[in-house]
């Protein structure tokens, strides 16, 4: 089971099958989809099946999964703490990808990363995780500031073969890191 979790600003509660809507708004904006999948908009069937994969996150590793963020009664975006899935990105025992994904009438408050922080907080606390990792394009400064911003170090640049190429991805995608240890000393900080 998945605990509901706030932080200052924001409610995160756990994905469920009523928060499609608020997924068809975010994945259906150009501007939110900008560095993701193909670089535009999704359809709504495309958007079902992504919600659907996103339900079961929560499958694999008790406590990880999606969460659906909310200031007061507005839909502000989803923030993920899921089970690697990549071979390339390490064992699945003990670590978490990181993901975030606001409407962009939110960007640029700091929301992202006060989400963020709250589930590594969850993460290692809660959790017991070791390790917790993020990734983006190369070109996403944006995201790569929010990730430097919460404590996550640069790791390494790779480069993954997309079906459709998006503006930027000849230039990599990279991946951040934070380990427990690193967290509870950059929380003492």
């Amino acid at each position: 089971m998945q605990a509901a979790l706030s932080s200052a600003r924001i409610t995160l509660v756990p994905l469920t099958e009523e928060h499609l809507d608020y997924e068809i708004e975010l994945d259906s904006d150009p501007e939110v989809m900008r560095y993701l999948g193909a670089g535009v908009a999704r359809s709504r069937p495309e958007i079902e099946e992504a919600h659907r994969r996103r339900l079961t996150a929560a499958t694999p590793t008790p406590g990880l999964g999606y969460w659906i963020g909310f200031i007061e009664d507005q839909f502000v975006g989803w923030w993920t703490l899921s089970t690697p899935e990549r071979p390339d990105q390490g064992p699945v025992e003990g670590q978490a990808e990181l993901g975030y994904r606001l409407l962009p009438r939110y960007w640029r408050r700091g929301l992202g990363g006060e989400g963020a922080r709250e589930l590594l907080r969850h993460g290692f606390v809660d959790l017991g995780l070791g390790r917790i990792f993020a990734e983006t394009m190369a070109v996403n400064t944006a995201s790569r500031a929010t990730m430097a911003s919460i404590g996550m170090h640069y790791v390494r640049t790779f480069y993954l073969q997309w079906e459709h190429s998006i503006p930027g991805s000849e230039h990599g995608e990279v991946e951040y890191a934070i380990t427990s240890d690193n967290w509870r000393t950059h929380q003492r900080r």
